[in-house]
């Protein structure tokens, strides 16, 4: 059945592969990537302009998702998807909700998942579109970008694009992430420690 919704909005070219990305971000459980690919083959050289026009769907389907979460629950999710990536996205949120949006941009786990748990959760909707706006890019235009510069070439290619993306982009999305709670646990106690020294300087005085 979904593989002739797919052929289905394959008809459309362009207007099907943002139809299909912004329901990937909503209640679609097929990525966006298996009609981006097909059709940037068809014709390499527009290979970028339908990542663009997958990438800006997506973003506009994201606070649907997270609205959709906030009325409808976790429920929604265990109905249309495999238990095991609501169970997975779940813990990913529960350690931190930030890195599960911005790994969740990279991994094999429908990226509707994430927006909807977001919404559930009560995540930042702000915080969500922001790290949805880094992960999907990466995602879209890593595709885009290899299908465009090698052609019909770049079909092998960018069958592991998901995993080496997740490989090599997660690692580095986690170390900044300890950098920056680093960064304002430093921050937050210098201005303790300030705070503490003015007290201290009202009481002698």
């Amino acid at each position: 059945m979904f593989q002739e919704f797919l052929d289905f909005l394959m008809t459309f070219g362009i207007w099907g592969l943002m139809i299909h990305s912004f329901l990937d971000a909503v209640i679609f459980p097929i990525p966006a990537f298996f009609l981006q690919v097909p059709l940037s083959l068809i014709d390499p050289s527009q290979a970028l302009w339908l990542a663009t026009a997958g990438y800006v769907a997506c973003l506009l389907g994201t606070p649907v998702g997270y609205f959709l979460g906030r009325v409808l629950g976790k429920g929604i999710l265990q109905k249309i998807l495999k238990p095991k990536w609501v169970d997975a996205a779940t813990r990913m949120f529960e350690k931190n909700g930030e890195a599960a949006v911005l790994i969740g941009a990279f991994t094999p786990i429908p990226f509707k998942v994430f927006t909807i748990l977001s919404g559930f959760l009560k995540f930042p909707l702000w915080k969500l579109i922001l790290y949805a706006a880094i992960g999907r890019a990466v995602k879209f235009y890593v595709v885009g970008g290899l299908i465009f510069a090698y052609g019909q070439a770049a079909e092998g290619m960018v069958k592991g694009v998901s995993l080496y993306i997740f490989l090599i982009g997660v690692p580095l999305l986690l170390i900044g992430l300890f950098v920056k709670r680093k960064f304002m646990a430093k921050k937050q106690n210098a201005s303790s420690t300030s705070l503490n020294k003015v007290h201290a300087d009202d009481k002698s005085s």
